[in-house]
């Protein structure tokens, strides 16, 4: 068992209302610059719909993620290395700027310069890119409430693997928001379809990064991505992601778009997963077995060997204890309500979705039942087969029965709630119907409805992993030789340059001086600040 943890999130999609105050954060924060004008690193997509870039899920056409070759080998969609290597400079399976949006800006000069005249000037659109005119057809959230529009319908790649008839229904069945950031994956495809090695994931916190100095623009990383989270700055000819704001994860803050969620439908905490347990996991035959093999490799925090050996793999205790107290990890593993976002690509997502729930209880209502009743709800989501389809293609490979589990245990949680806050007396057979205790569904319903900040979101900051076993080659941390973290590089600077000064060893010379990077923020460590009247010469 070789532990690792991992900062993960979970979008509860019954609470999303589609405002997109968390995209528009995350393009001020992150992506607003030149290059990145079509660049969402965060965007909300409406289902039934396309998504952002057009039609993403349709890996026949853009070879993105993994698939098991003859020998039952996980390997690139795309094909082996070499195969890859061959389309370096002209790669056929890599979305166009149209494929995302042509960006657009407004000639307003034109609409407050323009002469007198008998005509009302107007404020043409123009091309973010070249600053041409442009035709506005389409943008990232341009399907907003048009997700179960004929034109939108038609163009759903995973509406295309269901029967005509649930195709033809499904405009009155549902519609809902779905939220889309990078998946931070365990085994990241993007990682793999990179010649430049430029983008790794992280020991200490399992976030995808882009190292810019490394990137040298083939955009292969773009292809191999099968959620199409990686874009292409034609300005500075670097691949950019999103970041997890690991500056902020790092001083234990949420990220940009979890912090800004007027729906607060977000949270973020410790995965630990045994990394030897991956490889297999994204290795098994049937795609419907991957969402039960990758909650394989999770582990419990609360068990005493899994903590025993987190803390002699090198993750401090503090990480430990808040993967105890991690809201994902109950969400994901505990309650297993959250589910994983196309687990068929092998990548081992690690952003998971709680389905909704609501468009059956409205469906319900809208018949005349009583929408909140347990024996009503029970018999919908086993009857309502057309949400419970469409939402095991999207979550689960296309397996109903962990998606009717999910929504199971939610309306179980409703229909016990109900009762509660009418005065009546607790039901523990609407708890047991589903596996669950009143204790455990109160807290699961806590978690759900009420969780404060510091529930939602359970972060401890950043650790050093530098005494970590192997940690250098993994590459992925600031202490390693080389790296910007390690005092032995640098440069003893003389005053005068001409009168070279004697060698002294690194540890002599920085002896009793703290290590930044290793400060938690707290107190006044000795060695913090200069000992008064002491050379530093």
């Amino acid at each position: 068992m070789r532990v690792m943890a991992q900062i993960a999130m979970v979008m509860n999609l019954d609470k999303c209302i589609g405002c997109h105050t968390c995209s528009v954060t995350c393009k001020q924060t992150w992506t607003n610059r030149a290059g990145t004008e079509y660049v969402w690193f965060n965007n909300v997509e409406t289902r039934p719909g396309q998504g952002y870039p057009r039609r993403y899920e349709d890996q026949e056409r853009w070879k993105g993620g993994w698939r098991l070759d003859r020998r039952g080998r996980v390997t690139p969609r795309a094909g082996g290395r070499l195969q890859r290597y061959t389309r370096l400079f002209a790669n056929p399976d890599m979305p166009s700027l149209d494929d995302y949006y042509q960006p657009w800006t407004y000639d307003y000069e034109n609409l407050t310069a323009a002469p007198l005249g008998d005509d009302v000037p107007t404020a043409p659109p123009r091309s973010l890119i070249d600053g041409e005119p442009a035709a506005v057809t389409w943008g990232p959230n341009w399907d907003d409430d048009l997700g179960g529009g004929p034109e939108h319908l038609a163009g759903d790649p995973l509406l295309q693997r269901i029967g005509d008839d649930v195709r033809l229904e499904y405009e009155r069945a549902f519609m809902f928001y779905l939220p889309r950031i990078c998946e931070h994956c365990l085994n990241p495809s993007c990682v793999a379809a990179c010649p430049s090695g430029a983008i790794y994931k992280r020991v200490e916190d399992g976030i995808v990064l882009v190292d810019q100095d490394r990137c040298r623009g083939w955009r292969m990383c773009v292809s191999g991505c099968p959620y199409k989270k990686i874009y292409f700055n034609h300005r500075t000819g670097k691949a950019e992601k999103c970041t997890m704001c690991y500056p902020r994860i790092e001083a234990g803050e949420p990220t940009v778009c979890s912090e800004t969620c007027v729906g607060r439908l977000r949270y973020l905490g410790v995965m630990l997963y045994d990394a030897d347990r991956v490889g297999a996991a994204a290795s098994v035959a049937d795609d419907k077995d991957l969402y039960p093999a990758q909650l394989e490799c999770f582990l419990d925090p609360a068990d005493p060997e899994v903590a025993a050996a987190a803390e002699r793999a090198g993750i401090p205790h503090d990480w430990v204890e808040s993967a105890r107290r991690s809201p994902v990890h109950a969400l994901i593993a505990d309650y297993r309500v959250a589910l994983p976002l196309h687990p068929e690509y092998r990548t081992m997502p690690m952003v998971w979705y709680v389905p909704p729930l609501s468009p059956i209880v409205d469906a319900l209502a809208g018949t005349g039942h009583d929408g909140e009743d347990a024996a009503n709800l029970f018999g919908a989501i086993d009857t309502l087969r057309i949400p419970v389809s469409y939402l095991a293609e999207l979550f689960t490979a296309g397996d109903p029965a962990p998606v009717e589990a999910a929504l199971q245990r939610l309306a179980a949680m409703r229909a016990h709630m109900r009762r509660v806050n009418l005065g009546e007396e607790a039901d523990p057979e609407i708890a047991a119907s589903v596996g669950m205790g009143i204790g455990r569904m109160e807290r699961m319903y806590r978690l759900l409805a009420l969780a404060k900040y510091d529930e939602r979101y359970v972060i401890p900051t950043a650790y050093d992993v530098g005494e970590r076993d192997g940690a250098a080659d993994l590459g992925c941390g600031l202490e390693h030789p080389g790296g910007p973290g390690m005092f032995e590089n640098i440069p003893d600077l003389s005053p005068e340059p001409s009168v070279p000064a004697p060698a002294r060893p690194a540890d002599e010379r920085l002896r009793g001086r703290v290590n930044l990077l290793n400060w938690n923020g707290r107190g006044r460590p000795a060695g913090l600040f200069p000992e008064p009247g002491k050379d530093e010469a």
